[in-house]
């Protein structure tokens, strides 16, 4: 078991002595930081800071911790927060009927390789249920009406709130969420998009790459807005294509760029490495 920690996530306006004032507080209370991640973003003036505190050097627990770094904290006009390892993060995972993105995160998961938990799966189809069922989760079907999604979604939402859902996971799951529920989790729903965004954005993104002839075709984890495939991207990768692939060899490679894509991404916001700036993410790793 790995040992625990605090992670102090800071962003804010930069200012001399911001870097200072933190490590000497952390100091002052005896914290060891085993890892330390800062940037200054030019343009818009803004610092963001990643701070790991090893638990046991501390004579006191998490709550008092906040309580002692608030006036700093005030102080600096800082947003900010602080997690403790030894609470994982609740991920409830999205998919419809196809399995690679969902099976790879439930790999991670069952083998201790990501440390999460999975409250549910839902699903707007059944295709999935014996796998998930394998794996001691509880499945959810919710069908969702193509005239009508009314229902749907507001059972989606209500299954995610009963979930007490740290994070949302849309494993390929073929749905346009609507701008409430986009608004509502801001920063915590996460998506696999099958394309090197902001290239080929909406549905078959392999057939737009196979008419346009390109020699690369990607996936792109971005966190999910009321803007389609818009929102700030966390983790990309490609593999490269040439004229002798047909799409069926597209979409074969593109599955292995977009479970690990997708594993990357989530991995990162599990362990609050991805802060956020506007439309754009700074990513520690």
């Amino acid at each position: 078991m790995s040992p625990q920690n605090y992670r102090l996530i800071i962003s804010c306006p930069d200012r001399v002595g911001l870097v200072a004032a933190v490590s000497s507080f952390l100091a002052s209370e005896g914290g060891l930081l085993t890892e330390a991640n800062y940037f200054r973003d030019p343009e818009s003036n803004w610092f963001f800071m990643r701070q790991v505190i090893a638990a046991d050097s501390l004579p006191y627990g998490p709550e008092e911790l906040k309580q002692r770094f608030s006036p700093l904290a005030e102080q600096f006009n800082m947003e900010w927060q602080l997690t403790d390892t030894n609470v994982p993060k609740r991920v409830v995972l999205l998919a419809s009927k196809q399995a690679h993105c969902l099976s790879d995160l439930l790999y991670r998961w069952r083998s201790d390789e990501m440390a999460f938990d999975i409250p549910c799966v839902i699903s707007n189809h059944n295709d999935l249920r014996s796998y998930v069922d394998w794996h001691n989760i509880d499945y959810h079907h919710t069908p969702a009406d193509a005239d009508n999604k009314t229902e749907h979604f507001a059972t989606v939402e209500k299954l995610i709130e009963d979930s007490n859902a740290d994070v949302i996971v849309l494993a390929r799951y073929m749905q346009i969420l609507p701008p409430e529920i986009c608004a509502k989790y801001s920063g915590k729903i996460i998506n696999i998009h099958h394309s090197f965004l902001p290239a080929f954005v909406g549905a078959k993104p392999y057939h737009q790459a196979a008419e346009r002839g390109v020699k690369l075709i990607g996936a792109t984890c971005h966190y999910v807005t009321s803007d389609l495939d818009a929102g700030p991207i966390i983790e990309q990768d490609v593999v490269r294509i040439s004229h002798h692939d047909s799409i069926p060899d597209l979409v074969r490679k593109g599955k292995d760029v977009e479970k690990t894509v997708l594993a990357r991404g989530l991995r990162n916001h599990l362990e609050d490495r991805v802060l956020m700036h506007g439309n754009k993410t700074i990513v520690f790793e």
